[in-house]
């Protein structure tokens, strides 16, 4: 967040100060030109490419604060999802989860609203309290309009901008997998003094469930 503080900073600052060198006078332009095309590379050219695992296709923007072996400090953009409730961890209500999402975006394609379904990461969120609550959510891109909502059984959820913590697995996901990722993510984040929710976690995946590989993540 400092860092992209002192970057809008900056860019604001030597904004004014190449104003100030184009009303020096006409000895001045060549400089105020040259200002000008330095700051359009540096300020302009701050586009957030996605890592490899994406798969060239949107997901969610971040920058990386902090790596180490146990887990990677992302720092999140706003985003957008949608979700629906899974009622277990079995194949059989992973994939009646997909059906609900996917023909929800259909239905909303029909009725001229166009939400794209080829995004990463598919995210399971899983609250470990009194009752274990599962759900499922794709990320929407930005810039999606938003329909009026008339399936009850799927929600649109906003994430406000955050700090999460990575902890990267590979192999085919499971929720076996993934509570003992997030076991061990856990332990990480205590012995470095991180404060976090201990109840709530998320598997993000992005690969097809038959894919050769796997690139999956724990988020806290």
């Amino acid at each position: 967040m400092l860092m992209r503080v002192y970057h809008s900073f900056y860019c604001i600052r030597s904004v004014f100060e190449a104003s100030y060198f184009k009303e020096s006078g006409r000895m001045a332009q060549p400089l105020f030109m040259l200002v000008s095309f330095v700051l359009v590379l540096f300020c302009g050219g701050q586009d957030w490419t996605a890592p490899d695992f994406c798969h060239q296709q949107q997901c969610p923007q971040y920058s990386v604060v902090e790596t180490n072996q146990d887990f990677e400090t992302r720092l999140y953009v706003s985003t957008e999802w949608i979700t629906t409730k899974l009622e277990s961890g079995e194949i059989a209500d992973l994939m009646a989860a997909r059906s609900r999402l996917a023909d929800y975006c259909k239905r909303q394609s029909d009725a001229g609203y166009k939400i794209p379904v080829d995004t990463w990461p598919v995210l399971i969120t899983i609250t470990d309290d009194a009752t274990q609550d599962l759900s499922v959510s794709w990320f929407v891109p930005p810039n999606t309009t938003k329909p009026e909502n008339t399936d009850p059984s799927v929600t649109w959820q906003s994430r406000p901008e955050g700090t999460v913590y990575v902890r990267v697995f590979h192999g085919p996901p499971s929720i076996k997998d993934g509570q003992e990722n997030a076991r061990m993510l856990r332990e990480a984040l205590v012995q470095a003094g991180k404060t976090f929710n201990p109840n709530t976690y998320s598997g993000a995946g992005y690969d097809p469930i038959f894919s050769v590989t796997h690139h999956n993540e724990i988020w806290i």
